[in-house]
């Protein structure tokens, strides 16, 4: 695991205070919280610093915070250096690239896309391009295996990516404008390349087949008869319900097994020396 720390001291801003819009948006979410358990407040006021910070988290931000949530300085570091959603170093003005390297993107072409991210930006991650306005870095599944490989610019989401859509995407970026999000190929959401090509047929969701004990056999041949441009048939009418069966009766015990000849023999001797010692008694 990296280590995280904060930036040098000659990257910090000499302090660090609210708009009056975020101090009155922090005072909401910490009203949120019983006496006592201000600090649950503490993970959605970082984020609120780390955006009116440009991107990353000094640490001046984290001491205001902790002040307003009377949290020990050391606590808010443990939180913003073990959260790798908080940036810890400035980032560019117009876009911190976030390239997933997780096995699935890697496979798909992640490897390119981060070639285009050293070329352009800089040569190592967490360096700000020569211009200021980029920087990226390398990180862990975002979540998108399926629309592998992708990358996420702050809260956006570009998927099914090649180096050429990379290279539109931070060139938009470059010139102040926000690019369409989700998949980069045509494909909506996370659906098959060539289109839906399965469970397309409107007798499977109408509710035509329900109750009818038709089921797939039915369906093919509604989707066959669509096909061939012909009626479609008549879905069977469902069979009269079948008579319960009767409970099964409950098997007698078994029958106790004969006894073995040497041993009945040996009862009724016994049987006889009880009797005849009781006889005796008497």
């Amino acid at each position: 695991m990296a280590v995280r720390r904060l930036a040098e001291k000659h990257l910090q801003p000499e302090s660090f205070a609210f708009t009056p819009e975020n101090l009155a948006w922090a005072k909401q979410q910490i009203a949120k919280y019983p006496e006592g358990r201000q600090a649950s407040a503490v993970i959605p006021l970082l984020m609120r610093a780390q955006e009116q910070g440009g991107g990353w988290l000094s640490e001046p931000a984290m001491r205001v915070v902790g002040e307003m949530l009377d949290m020990a300085p050391i606590r808010i570091y443990e939180i913003a250096t073990f959260y790798t959603q908080f940036q810890l170093q400035p980032v560019g003005r117009k876009g911190h690239i976030q390239v997933c390297g997780t096995t699935p993107c890697m496979l798909r072409g992640a490897g390119a896309l981060i070639e285009v991210c050293k070329r352009r930006i800089h040569e190592h991650p967490f360096h700000l391009s020569a211009d200021g306005n980029f920087s990226w870095e390398e990180v862990e599944c975002a979540g998108a295996c399926v629309n592998a490989p992708m990358v996420q610019v702050v809260k956006d989401v570009y998927e099914d990516l090649t180096p050429e859509t990379l290279e539109k995407i931070l060139d938009a970026l470059a010139r102040g404008e926000k690019p369409k999000t989700g998949p980069q190929n045509g494909r909506r959401a996370a659906e098959p390349i060539t289109g839906q090509c399965a469970l397309v047929s409107p007798e499977l969701f109408d509710g035509s087949m329900v109750g009818k004990g038709a089921g797939l056999a039915a369906a093919r041949e509604a989707i066959a008869a669509r096909a061939a441009g012909e009626p479609l048939p008549k879905p069977p009418e469902p069979a009269a319900a079948a008579a319960p069966p009767a409970p099964p009766k409950s098997d007698p015990a078994p029958a106790k097994p004969p006894a073995a000849a040497a041993v009945k023999a040996a009862g009724e001797a016994d049987h006889g020396k009880v009797g005849g010692s009781k006889a005796k008694s008497d």
